[in-house]
Order: structure tokens, then sequence, then C-alpha cells
């Protein structure tokens, strides 16, 4: 009833707030303009008990009318209400406002007021991994130690911008305002993650500096894989483009979840928005949802660059390749294999539903101070769950290409991927981990920058929206795409050492039986033993001199 001077108790609204059908976008400085404007738009600005044509006969009208002059007003999303335009009324409303809402419908909000800011940097983070992708097509050694010194900058620059802002926050915050407070919170723990992190890559950088050059040399034998069906750098592009698609329904959909409600009359004859509480939980079976459907979008990827390769890999004659293995690819796959898809994404569902419980388990202990021993418990189980989740991707990826291989089912395909791979592991074990952490690098690279560029932005809003869970979607987002594009080097990669599996478990290199692989990779491969056999060789000459003195140099 008065918008430029709220009836405020304990920082919450406690004036009467009626339902109209819109909003006055223009002053209404008198009733008669009051009335004008509820003939004209059916939207009745005075308590309910009043007509419209009362507006202007009753003498004390104006009481159960709103503050004259009216200020212009807006619908804001998600809150229902009729926003002042007017600078001077704006700020005082909109602080008292975000505070009379429950937290899901400021997370919201946050999403809604960012939503142009949220889409630049998904734009952001979609042409970091194109550049990504192009540098791991033509990677050399000078290229790889640009790439991890940016990594290394990209890493100390944004936990100290989180530090600094969290040291700014602390400094001025707004004790009325519980929007700073909860940025300031989840600006911590981003601080705290980011730093481990940033410690744990840091050492593990340093730890694989000397492998440098070998994993050039596996990156420049993917792309000879790759560029026997160069498309195969384009089928990123159509799972962004899908990926795109389903977070907007997603986030649409989740809106909706956020403002489902009815108008119910209550004592006094007024009328209360009263949200649909069981709707309202619905959400968790949307973010399964997310999860299950995002995984199996990535999911068929993967299946589809698996299937590629073998196609390309089984193919004697190298100089003539097989015609449109990527069309070929995904025809088997949307004709016989979408349940080892919907299983293996499924598998990982299953694993992040608890560790999600539990994360929300150990945040609520952590908030009561009490309860060590349970925070402890639940803290390593989601160790345990994420140790889980890591084991079943690479598990599924692995199955995917014995699918693609035999063509048998999601169960068969896992338990002869481990059996090839059990039997192999002298081949694998030093190779691929080089080349999958190089990818990994270039994954936190995009993440790194995109969520740089959220902080400058997000940071300049901070009063009137809840920013932190868009940057945390923005950063979950960015993940999702650099993991869609740079995973087809991985995928390649890890398909290529399972074809090698195969072909060493059915061929012996003779005239009648010759390896399907060319005489490049193997090179590569017996260069990688006869590393691994040197290394063995010294470990066990140092183990075996037993009774000698170390004398300082």
């Amino acid at each position: 009833m008065n918008s430029c001077n709220l009836e405020v108790k304990d920082v919450r609204l406690s004036s009467t707030v009626l339902c109209v059908s819109s909003c006055p976008e223009e002053q209404l400085d008198t009733l008669e303009e009051v009335q004008l404007f509820a003939n004209t738009s059916g939207s009745f600005l005075c308590v309910y008990n009043l007509n419209s044509f009362n507006y202007t006969q009753i003498p004390n009208a104006d009481l159960l009318c709103p503050r004259l002059p009216v200020p212009p007003s807006k619908s804001f999303p998600l809150f229902n209400r009729c926003i002042p335009q007017t600078p001077e009324c704006y700020s005082l409303f909109a602080s008292v406002l975000i505070n009379d809402v429950d937290s899901l419908h400021r997370i919201l909000s946050g999403i809604m007021s960012g939503r142009d800011t949220v889409l630049g940097l998904c734009i952001l983070a979609f042409a970091l991994s194109l550049a990504m992708m192009f540098t791991f097509r033509f990677i050399t050694t000078l290229l790889v130690h640009i790439f991890i010194a940016l990594i290394v900058l990209g890493l100390l620059f944004v936990c100290s911008v989180l530090w600094w802002l969290y040291y700014d926050y602390t400094n001025d915050l707004s004790i009325e305002l519980d929007t700073e407070r909860e940025n300031m919170k989840c600006l911590l723990g981003f601080a705290i993650v980011s730093t481990v992190i940033t410690a744990v890559l840091l050492i593990l950088i340093y730890v694989l500096r000397k492998r440098i050059k070998l994993t050039v040399e596996l990156l420049q034998v993917t792309n000879k894989a790759i560029s026997s069906s160069p498309f195969l750098l384009f089928q990123p592009l159509w799972t962004f483009a899908i990926l795109i698609f389903f977070w907007v329904l997603w986030v649409a959909v989740l809106l909706s979840l956020g403002t489902a409600g009815a108008a119910q009359v209550v004592e006094g004859g007024q009328v209360e928005y009263k949200p649909l509480s069981g709707i309202r939980y619905m959400w968790w079976y949307h973010l399964i949802g997310l999860i299950w459907t995002s995984e199996f979008i990535l999911a068929c990827q993967q299946m589809a660059v698996a299937g590629t390769v073998v196609t390309c890999y089984f193919n004697r004659n190298k100089s003539d390749p097989p015609d449109r293995p990527i069309l070929s690819s995904l025809s088997i796959l949307f004709c016989y294999h979408q349940g080892t898809v919907v299983k293996g994404s499924f598998l990982i569902t299953v694993v992040r539903i608890p560790r999600a419980v539990l994360m929300y388990v150990y945040n609520t202990l952590k908030e009561k101070q009490d309860g060590a021993l349970s925070r402890c418990v639940s803290q390593c189980c989601c160790c345990c769950f994420w140790c889980l989740d890591k084991c079943l991707r690479h598990l599924n990826q692995n199955a995917y290409t014995t699918t693609a291989i035999n063509g048998t089912d999601f169960c068969t395909s896992a338990k002869d991927a481990l059996k090839l791979l059990s039997k192999n592991s002298s081949h694998f074990t030093s190779v691929n981990c080089f080349g999958d952490f190089i990818i990994f690098l270039g994954k936190v690279l995009v993440v790194c920058f995109t969520v740089f560029g959220g902080l400058m932005a997000f940071n300049y809003h901070r009063v009137l929206q809840v920013w932190a869970v868009p940057l945390l979607l923005v950063a979950f987002f960015a993940y999702l795409v650099a993991h869609s594009f740079l995973s087809v080097f991985e995928t390649v990669l890890d398909a290529l050492f399972l074809c090698f599996a195969v072909d060493l478990e059915t061929n012996d290199g003779s005239s009648e039986k010759p390896y399907f692989m060319d005489q490049e990779f193997l090179n590569f491969v017996k260069r990688i033993n006869k590393l691994n056999t040197r290394a063995q060789r010294n470990k066990n000459s140092l183990t075996s001199e037993e009774g000698t003195e170390l004398r300082p140099l």
C-alpha cells in the first residue's frame, strides 16, 4: 500500500499485500487515475471490499488505497511482486523484499536476474573449449609447456581472487541483507575447495613434469587416429547443442517448480499466496533427472566416438578408410545399444545421489556445531563415493568400447573389458594416466577462466542477488562443455588401447595373423615398455644391494 515507506518488522514485510492482475507502469497521482487504471486494466489497487466506482466517492478512500502518488512499477520474476522503478523507492523495497522471501526464491531470483551473465559465461566456456580442442589437435612440446604455465597461473589467480573477495565481504558486509551473508559463506567454501584443488594439481604437475615428451608423442598418436575420421572433432558441437537445449528446458521447469502455488482466502477476507508443498519437494526428482540425462547425453557421445575408432582401427587397408564411420556408429548406437548407454549413465547417477545426500547431511551437522564423529563418517563416505564414481566412469568407457567391438550387452562388455585390462595392464597403466591428466588439466583451465569471468561479472550485483549458486551452475556447465569437447581425445585414447589389447589377444603379428595396428603405434608402445622395464630393473638393483653404506658426495 505504500511501497516507498514500507512497514518493516525484524527486517520482514508486515504491511498489507494485495493480489493484482498487472502492475501500474506509469505513475498514478490521483484517485481518479487509480480508478481509470482499474477500469481499463482490471487491476484493482485498493482493498478487495472497495469497488472501483467508490474509489472517488468514499471520504476515507485514501486510507484504503495505495499512498499517492503510486510510483511506476514492474513485475519482478519469481517474487510475484510489483517492484517500484523510482530510485528512491527501489533500493529500500528490494532490500526488504529479498529478506522477506525464502532461500529457494532468492536462489532462483539470482539465476533470473543474472541470466544474461550466465548465458555469456556459457558462450565463453564454449569458446575456450573450442580453443583447447584445437590446441590438443596440433599439440607440440612448446604448446604443452605454455599450456601448463597457463594452468598454474590460472589456478593461483582464481584462488587469490576468491580469498580477496571473501576478505572484502568480511570488511564491507551489510547485516540487513541475507544475500550478502549467503554469498560470503559460499565464497569461503569456494576459496577453501579451490585452494585444496590447486595444491593437489600443482603437486601432480611437479611429479609428472618429466613425462611431458611422452605425453606429446601419445597425443600425436591419438591425433593420427582422429585424422582418419576428422569429423570426430565436430561431434561435441552436437553434444553441446543438445546439452544447451536440455539445460534451458531444465531451468524452465525448475522456475515453474519454484513458483508453483495458489492464492487462498484466509481470515479477514485477505488472500494469501501459498506454495504447493508437494510440488516444491519435487526438485529432488528434478535434480536426479538433470544428472541422469546429462550423463546419458555424454555417454552417447562416448559410444559414438568409440564405435568410430573401432571401425577405423579394425580396417586392414589403412590407406582406404571406411566410408562414413561416424554415421555408421550413430546408427548402430540408436538401433541396438541405447540400453547399454542408459545402464552406464544410471550407474553414475546412483553413485552421485548418495554423495549429494551425504554432503547435505555433512553441511547440516556442521551448522549445528556438534556430531564431530558423524561429520567425519559422512565426509569419509563422500570420498569413497567419489572414488567409486571415477572407477565407474573408466569402466563405463571401456564397456562402451567393448560393446562397439563385440556387440554385447553392458554387463558382458564390462566383464570382458576388465579381463582385457587386467591381462595387459603393463601396456596401459603408465601410458593412459599421462594423457588423461593433461586432458583433465585442459578442462580445469576452461573452468578457471570461466569462473574468473563469473566472479568479476556477478560481483557488481552482490547486494540484490544470491550469485554463488548461479556461479556454481556456471562452473558445472563449463566443466560439462569442456568435458564434452576434450573427452573426444580421452575417448579415442582409451578406445585405442582397448583395441590394442584385443589385437594382442587375437593376433600374433605373423603373416597368418598380422596385427591391425600401424607400425607407429606399435613402436610407441614398445618404447613405453622399454622405459618401464628399465625403471623396474633399476628399482630391483637398488633393493638387492644390501649392506652398501651411503656416503655423502
